[in-house]
């Protein structure tokens, strides 16, 4: 496993779009400590985002993987492009010469994917434990690391959108249709949903649920969005009369569903490289 995984990262280290894209994802998703510095002061409104409580342990770990979860593009463009490169460069066809299988092979990419993952996941670990402990009103070891759920649902957020993002790669062979496809899938998924979700003439509670399966969506209600946990939206909620109870728990069946695509899209991969003729 060590081999194959040093083979891949050899690869990705070697393209320079890929080792920016790479480095460039890291560099961006420490400026999440650039929040802090954000103040609005007009008139006798001020606000200042550290004082608003966003750092506060135990907040931080669902705010900082929100927040962190978006950025997963830049990722998700190093992994399409590592495999459309494979096509372009011809590495795939000579890593088979080699005496590489087409198993190992979807290892190998798989292998990364999982530590693309992990590494973002303690990066935003530790950049959120600084954060924590420079603004959080409570640094008692209790409440510090208490929600860490959040950071497994982050972890299990990016190996499966990376999973779906080398199926993709490896379906299209072209890192640009990839994404696109990828777009209209979001879009597609995105668009039908709010359509039955809020039509007026039938708000079918169901709608959720039948969606909570498809692969985009199940990776967005791992970490649901934490801005209304906020005392001051919560306040201008009671202000205007609007009850907002939400679900912000990680739930071990969301979990599973990830894990489910996840297998499903690696298993895709290696089904599709195994029949295709290279």
């Amino acid at each position: 496993m060590k081999r194959l995984l040093a083979i891949e990262l050899q690869k990705i280290w070697k393209n320079r779009a890929s080792r920016i894209l790479t480095i460039s994802y890291f560099v961006i998703l420490s400026f999440i400590a650039l929040i802090a510095s954000i103040k609005f002061d007009i008139g006798n409104f001020k606000l200042h985002f550290a004082e608003m409580g966003i750092f506060n342990f135990p907040y931080i770990w669902h705010f900082n993987t929100y927040i962190a979860s978006i950025l997963k593009l830049f990722l998700a463009i190093v992994i399409v492009s590592m495999m459309a490169n494979e096509y372009s460069y011809g590495t795939l066809k000579q890593n088979l010469i080699d005496g590489m299988s087409k198993k190992e092979f979807i290892l190998s990419k798989f292998l990364t994917v999982i530590l693309f993952a992990f590494t973002s996941t303690v990066f935003v670990f530790v950049m959120s434990l600084i954060l924590g402990y420079s603004f959080s009103s409570y640094t008692e070891l209790g409440i510090v690391f208490s929600d860490l759920e959040y950071l497994l649902a982050y972890f299990i957020k990016l190996v499966g959108f990376f999973s779906f993002c080398l199926f993709l790669g490896i379906l299209v062979k072209r890192s640009a249709f990839a994404l696109g496809f990828l777009l209209i899938w979001f879009l597609v998924e995105k668009i039908s949903y709010l359509t039955l979700k809020f039509d007026i003439f039938n708000r079918d509670p169901r709608v959720d649920q039948v969606y909570a399966f498809m692969p985009l969506e199940s990776m967005s209600n791992l970490i649901i969005e934490p801005f209304s946990r906020l005392s001051i939206i919560k306040n201008i909620q009671s202000a205007v009369g609007e009850k907002g109870i939400k679900d912000y728990d990680v739930h071990f069946t969301s979990i599973l569903i990830v894990l489910l695509w996840t297998a499903i899209f690696i298993f895709l991969s290696y089904k599709i490289i195994k029949k295709r003729d290279l």
